[in-house]
């Protein structure tokens, strides 16, 4: 067949399986659009439905094909496609999804393109037939590397929802990403690993969600950087369901996030997202609006140890202003020097006050749990830990496929958070 070179054959359909773990049943190559859905087809005209069992007769169905969405993976460098590879076959048998890993090469070169086509399945129980989904790795040049939504939308599953997720640093506004974007019902990103400090990609991602076009009513924006801190803002929120603690909510006077920063990391060196994520989720819920945004002092001479070499060298804090009625609070992102990755959030901290007196909260967390302290008018109030695993990059992923539509909630902190750094 023209185009078509397998590399691998439907034998490895006789292997054993093993409940919940992932096999590779297929794997063949190809170097034409034509080529990848001639594979396809094969793979399931060719696929033998059952096993024999001891007596000889069919046991049971082996290679069920079955896809619930459309996942389409941008991978710039071949390491994200292979961890963005492991991390979807762990989902094969929850969420099985024809799955495009794309990636483009050489763009000044003569146009090219090379697939390599295969099929996982996983076995749910025992008595149960495979689910398979189709993971398809593709690297194109020259001008088809430059236009990939011509390359993607051939081998889409019509019907189907259609999920983008951009690891790394995507290039949000570039017409590639628009392209990719239209067809897309929901994009998934990590802004916690862009690169800088990550602003200038968020007002992107936040236009994207205010645009009619793209994101009124069509793109769906998950962000795992967000998604990573529903346990901080769960305490945060239970930090004032105590009776006599729930009128100082309405008078929150200073919110401050420190969060880690390293040494020569220099202003605009950490990425900030998350720790900015936390302040604009606070003033989103609190009807908070946004009149200075966060900005580095003019003089910087009072960085996370109190001089000017630790603000040189760790980046120097932030701090801006909001407004809840004629209230004016400040807020600030503050570095603090850490052994923690550059950019995880080590602290929330509020402060409220109302005629009865003063409330000061500090939230921290660890691998395992969120914890809670609280000072009413300088008595300390019984610590509370809140049992909260860090999730992992699958969980992430599959609660991301799970979600229904724009999570209005997380709508609003992004924008707020766009805003608030001085992107909105």
């Amino acid at each position: 067949m023209d185009g078509v070179a397998p590399t691998g054959s439907p034998g490895s359909l006789d292997a054993p399986a093993t409940v919940g773990q992932p096999v590779l049943r297929w794997s063949s190559r190809t170097h034409t659009i034509d080529g990848i859905e001639a594979e396809l087809n094969r793979i399931w005209a060719q696929a033998p439905l059952t096993t024999e069992g001891e007596g000889g007769e069919p046991e049971r169905h082996v290679a069920a094909r079955t896809s619930v969405m459309n996942l389409v993976v941008i991978a710039r460098r071949p390491e994200i496609g292979e961890h963005a590879a492991a991390v979807i076959q762990m989902l094969a048998g929850r969420h099985p999804s024809r799955t495009l890993i794309v990636a483009s090469a050489d763009p000044d070169g003569p146009s090219w393109l090379d697939a390599q086509i295969q099929a996982h399945c996983v076995l749910p129980r025992a008595d149960a037939a495979e689910t398979c989904a189709e993971l398809i790795t593709l690297t194109a040049g020259g001008e088809s590397g430059r236009h990939l939504a011509a390359i993607v939308a051939p081998l889409l599953i019509h019907d189907l929802p259609v999920m983008l997720w951009w690891p790394g640093d995507p290039p949000l506004a570039a017409r590639q990403a628009i392209e990719l974007l239209e067809m897309a019902d929901r994009l998934v990103v990590d802004g916690s690993a862009w690169s800088g400090d990550g602003l200038d990609r968020l007002g992107a991602l936040a236009r994207i969600v205010a645009d009619r076009n793209l994101g009124d009513g069509h793109v769906a924006v998950s962000d795992f950087a967000m998604l990573r801190q529903s346990r901080w803002r769960e305490a945060l929120a239970s930090s004032f369901d105590r009776p006599e603690l729930r009128p100082f909510l309405g008078d929150i006077r200073s919110i401050t996030v420190r969060y880690a920063a390293h040494r020569g990391a220099g202003p605009g060196g950490t990425n900030v997202i998350k720790p900015l994520y936390h302040a604009a989720w606070l003033a989103s819920r609190l009807g908070m609006i946004v009149v200075e945004p966060l900005h580095p002092p003019i003089h910087a001479d009072a960085g996370s140890g109190g001089g000017a070499d630790d603000s040189a060298e760790l980046g120097p804090p932030m701090t801006g202003t909001l407004r809840a009625g004629r209230r004016r609070i400040p807020v600030g992102l503050a570095p603090v020097e850490s052994p923690m990755p550059s950019g995880t959030t080590l602290a929330v901290e509020l402060t409220a006050r109302r005629r009865s007196g003063g409330l000061e909260v500090r939230v921290t967390a660890e691998a395992e749990a969120v914890i809670v302290r609280a000072t009413l008018d300088g008595a300390e109030l019984p610590v509370r830990r809140f049992m909260a695993p860090r999730r992992t990059e699958v969980e992430l992923l599959a609660e991301t496929i799970e979600s229904v539509g724009r999570d209005r909630v997380a709508t609003a902190a992004l924008l707020a958070a766009a805003e608030l750094g001085g992107r909105g």
